[in-house]
């Protein structure tokens, strides 16, 4: 059960993840050109406020 649980997850995260490309790809195309520009440490805080949020909903869910 667990890993069909966690299996649904992946599909979900990637279908999300796939929904900008698909739908806007020069919008997605521009963003990822300015997300790479960034300085390190703006990206390290980012992806430590998407793990945080991430960790706070499967808390509060689970």
């Amino acid at each position: 059960m667990e890993f069909k649980i966690l299996m649904l997850a992946l599909g979900l995260v990637l279908v999300l993840e796939g929904i900008g490309p698909l739908l806007f790809p020069n919008k997605w195309r521009r963003y990822l050109k300015e997300v790479s520009e960034q300085n390190q440490d703006v990206l390290r805080r980012l992806g430590g406020a998407l793990v945080t949020a991430g960790l706070v909903l499967l808390v509060i869910f689970s």
